[in-house]
């Protein structure tokens, strides 16, 4: 679109953060801050190029080698900035310039400022925001024509113009032509011995050339929001949630209280799923449709079919199959596929385990490492031993077996198709299909003996 580049600047180290994380790659529903400045701007430039500096090898190891990375080792301004990524830049065409640390920023909305960028055929055009409260932001001055005159920085303002609300966003949009041939030239900030964007604005204009604004206003200044500090990420991030929540809701997703409901960028959530407050759905997390997730559900990276009933559980990295039904209480281990219409109830653990259709697993269960065929009873306290102290190894129980309550599964072992486990049994060696199986202690009855370990309340 208009041949143009997508330059980032992210070089920054984000003392305010106070970490030691690299700023722009602080998370925010589930990404890295600076994915979604990336993702806005993909679509519709041709290529992107990425200013980094502190952190910078964490950078490219998230990102990948598909961007143009260009080092900034001494940050010495946005203009400085701009600069070490001219080299990378080709002669004509268009620069879309903007912040790694605005993740508000839409694609709609970046679209909508590149055009207008084209229609006016200005050299540069500055994205600015009107502000109720603009205190910290560099101040946009316009002449008595409304036309753009200078970028006032705050702690340079006159009082006439830190009165004014439309302020710099650090987004913009050049004629690349222009920019290779007046940015080199950019003078050093005399008080701060930097080099910035906002002073190319006067020389432009000295030159001839026409500079643009583009404002939001309204709710769309929220989206001008940059991140400097913790404070600001949790804004963002619920802004972002705000969003993510809406676009799922007008696909068709029921959400009881969506302020509640936590979901990362990316997930996918099939139409007619109710969504119970407390629940947060993660990473690579997709559902299928008609679900009921919640209250208090925690799915990450989990693929989960049509029809699933999932509440107060947790779930990870596992897949659910259609109608399945879990909770509450139970938590789901990385490696497990739950298959269609099983049932995990209550207070039931489950890791690297396959269970196969109609199989259940109601309440107070360990199950590790095991294969569980289709139509298997596991009962109330059966618990898979798949851990010897020094290897894991694999349980398989065939279908339609029967687990009685409290039973022990010393793996490696077998469990045949059909056979019954009786209730307290101590399983060791493997069981035939269709055969009984117990194991236990001989009962013996002392009559009388109770007296002897039971005290009377009057006694």
């Amino acid at each position: 679109m208009y041949n143009t580049w997508g330059v980032i600047l992210a070089a920054g180290k984000g003392t305010r953060m106070k970490s030691s994380l690299p700023k722009m790659l602080h998370p925010l529903c589930g990404r890295p801050m600076l994915w979604f400045v990336l993702e806005a701007i993909r679509n519709f430039t041709d290529r992107q190029v990425l200013v980094v500096g502190h952190g910078s090898e964490r950078v490219r190891e998230y990102f990948g080698e598909d961007l143009i990375y260009v080092e900034q080792e001494e940050q010495l301004g946005t203009g400085h900035a701009l600069l070490k990524a001219l080299p990378a830049l080709p002669e004509e065409g268009k620069a879309l310039v903007l912040c790694g640390d605005t993740p508000l920023l839409s694609e709609e909305l970046l679209r909508c400022f590149l055009q207008h960028h084209c229609q006016k055929s200005g050299a540069a055009t500055v994205l600015t925001a009107f502000l109720d409260n603009p205190q910290g932001y560099g101040r946009i001055v316009r002449d008595t024509k409304g036309r753009v005159r200078e970028i006032v920085e705050e702690s340079h303002a006159a009082p006439e113009q830190k009165n004014l609300r439309e302020v710099n966003t650090g987004s913009y949009c050049f004629d690349l032509a222009v920019l290779q041939e007046h940015l080199p030239a950019l003078p050093k900030n005399e008080n701060k011995g930097e080099y910035y964007l906002t002073d190319l604005v006067p020389r432009l204009l000295q030159a001839g050339h026409g500079v643009e604004a583009y404002m939001l206003e309204g709710d769309e200044s929220r989206s001008a929001l940059g991140i400097n500090d913790r404070l600001q990420l949790a804004e963002a991030a619920a802004a972002l949630r705000e969003r993510i929540n809406a676009g799922l809701m007008l696909e068709g997703v029921t959400m009881i209280d969506p302020a509640a409901v936590y979901i990362d960028a990316g997930v996918k959530v099939g139409q007619d799923t109710v969504i119970y407050p407390q629940t947060v759905l993660e990473g690579a997390t997709q559902v299928g449709e008609g679900c009921v997730l919640g209250p208090g559900t925690h799915l990450v990276d989990t693929a989960v079919g049509n029809g699933v009933r999932c509440r107060q559980s947790t779930v990870y990295e596992s897949r659910i199959g259609h109608g399945a039904v879990i909770g509450p209480y139970a938590h789901i281990r990385p490696g497990t596929h739950l298959d269609e219409g099983v049932k995990v109830g209550d207070f039931v653990e489950i890791k690297n385990s396959y269970i196969g259709p109609s199989s259940k697993v109601p309440h107070l269960s360990y199950v590790g490492d095991a294969r569980i065929g289709a139509g298997v009873n596991m009962g109330a306290g059966c618990i898979v031993v798949n851990y010897d102290g020094t290897r894991k190894h694999v349980t398989h129980i065939e279908d339609d077996a029967f687990i009685g309550c409290n039973s022990n599964l010393l793996a490696p072992l077998t469990i045949g198709k059909g056979a019954f486990i009786a209730a307290g049994s101590t399983i060791t060696r493997d069981v035939p299909s269709n055969a009984l199986s117990l194991s236990r202690a001989k009962q013996e009855i002392k009559e009388e003996m109770a007296r002897r370990f039971l005290k009377k309340k009057d006694q």
